[in-house]
């Protein structure tokens, strides 16, 4: 069942520290993650009318806007444990004359009933996870899916080339990075009891490969 979220817990921001997050849609414009981007990942999650879709860590509400402009028949919420991030989320989507629940909370402890989600979308927050993080947020999300429900990912994949190496090494910090570089988020989503996980596309940005995975609730 639902778990209620614990704000109280520690978390790293979506820019990393509080006083960089005006900077943080700038950086990530940067880095690749444009519209063009996250638009692939919305694509390859076929979202349909009427869908329950969830936008984990959705930080200051980029992809949640795209996908709500894509997609308006469709029911989506935003989460993420950083309330500064949320409110400037909030300011967005109301920029863009869109209603968006947006809620405070953390992926291992999604405040959804079970089987009650039919698409859950992440970009760019597995790497702030540790191993033991990432697989139980992999295994709430497996909760909150129903039966055929899809979890769709963006995040850094494991380097091709001396330059894709060379740039992963400028930002490696410590081993919650590890289990990407090495490709091992699909053996993590199987462990966690999620079927048919797989990188399913990749990106190249200006600050290395950033993988497409996806996986479902069987």
């Amino acid at each position: 069942m639902a778990q209620a979220p614990e704000t109280h817990r520690h978390f790293i921001p979506a820019a990393s520290f509080d006083f960089l997050l005006p900077l943080y849609d700038p950086l990530v414009k940067l880095l690749g993650r444009n519209e063009q981007t996250r638009g692939e990942l919305v694509r390859r999650a076929r979202i349909e009318p009427g869908q329950q879709v969830l936008d984990l860590g959705c930080g200051t509400g980029s992809l949640s806007v795209l996908i709500a402009q894509r997609h308006p028949e469709a029911k989506l919420a935003g989460l993420d444990p950083d309330p500064k991030a949320l409110a400037r989320a909030n300011a967005k989507a109301a920029r863009a004359g869109l209603t968006i629940r947006f809620e405070q909370g953390f992926g291992d402890a999604l405040p959804f009933a079970d089987a009650s989600l039919d698409r859950v979308l992440s970009s760019l927050v597995l790497h702030h996870l540790t191993r033991e993080e990432k697989l139980a947020t992999f295994r709430d999300v497996r909760r909150a899916l129903r039966p055929g429900g899809e979890l769709h990912v963006l995040d850094f994949g494991p380097p091709h080339g001396r330059l894709d190496r060379a740039l992963m090494h400028l930002i490696h910090h410590g081993d919650r990075m590890d289990d990407n570089v090495a490709g091992n988020l699909p053996a993590l989503m199987h462990e966690a009891g999620l079927a048919e996980a797989r990188e399913s596309g990749s990106v190249r940005t200006a600050f290395g490969r950033l993988s497409i995975l996806e996986a479902k609730r069987g």
